[in-house]
């Protein structure tokens, strides 16, 4: 079965790869993505200093999902500007995600990240996580402006990662600002910020970070990630590539996110469950849903979603 796919003239092996911020922090980590059967290798979302993050516990699997406050813990840009050559002999795309607490910090970045020469660099403008910092992705107007920029500075394709929108007008002009841009392709979606689990026995939050308010993952938020998907895709059609980002737990997952108009799939919350050994299954569940239903292909059965007449 063939799962390739194209992104921004980049060939995946595999349309599926980690999402950013699941088991990509350190070199460790960044290896066992590239020694397993992975179609890329997606780095943690760098700011310009290494960081540890929010307190602990920032992360709890829940019946349905997870919820978790990391707070961005990373290497830093350096260090992993460093450790993305080595990383290409795995000899599958390494996307590095931007990340940023400043305007600022993301120019420092893109400027590293050029030298660095990852085959595509994911622009993060959702990381709902950081005490006191808003999802630059919920403004248009600074969104635009701070792509511009990163724009100027770029010399190998960008793309973005979106958090969840609920409004249709809000895609419609999230993606007028996205077209202007010329972005290469855009993630969806990053956790739904701002939602709170409860222990009814302990009578509290089950995460430290933020009084308990954290960005809700895993099956839970799937009709979410598949409303978004479908929404820029019928915007765009296969003209901005689009990868889907939520819920996937098996290959029929992936099918709905493709069938909805994704070009790949990245998945977070059942990576951090299983680790890397999930994507052997993946594929060969997806592998197995394309056969029954009689398709050729991961892509050939992209954005064929029917609609009830």
């Amino acid at each position: 079965m063939d799962l390739s796919t194209k992104i921004a003239g980049v060939t995946f092996r595999v349309g599926l790869m980690n999402a950013s911020g699941a088991l990509c922090v350190t070199q460790a980590e960044l290896e066992a993505l590239g020694e397993s059967d992975a179609g890329a290798i997606v780095t943690k979302s760098m700011t310009p200093l290494a960081r540890e993050g929010n307190p602990l516990p920032r992360y709890v699997a829940i019946d349905g999902g997870s919820i978790n406050s990391m707070g961005l813990p990373n290497l830093g840009y350096p260090a992993y500007a460093k450790l993305i050559p080595g990383l290409k002999r795995f000899k599958r795309p390494v996307v590095a995600s931007l990340a940023g607490l400043h305007p600022d910090d993301f120019l420092e970045g893109a400027k590293a990240l050029n030298a660095a020469g990852p085959d595509l660099v994911e622009v993060n403008l959702s990381c709902p996580n950081i005490p006191g910092k808003p999802q630059i992705g919920y403004d248009f107007d600074e969104t635009e402006r701070l792509l511009e920029a990163i724009r100027d500075i770029f010399t190998i394709p960008f793309g973005v990662k979106l958090p969840p929108y609920f409004d249709p007008i809000h895609h419609h002009k999230i993606a007028e600002v996205l077209q202007r841009i010329g972005v290469t392709f855009v993630t969806v979606i990053n956790s739904v910020g701002n939602t709170l689990v409860v222990d009814p026995e302990q009578e509290r939050v089950v995460i430290k970070p933020k009084g308990g308010f954290g960005g809700l993952g895993g099956r839970i938020i799937k009709p979410v990630a598949l409303a978004n998907v479908r929404a820029f895709w019928k915007i765009w059609g296969d003209r901005i590539p689009i990868i889907g980002t939520g819920g996937v737990e098996n290959g029929t997952d992936i099918f709905e996110h493709v069938l909805c108009g994704a070009s790949a799939v990245q998945i977070g919350t059942i990576l951090v469950e299983e680790g890397v050994g999930v994507f052997r299954r993946l594929a060969q569940e997806v592998t197995e849903c394309l056969e029954r239903k009689g398709y050729p292909s991961l892509m050939s059965c992209r954005g064929k979603l029917q609609e009830m007449d």
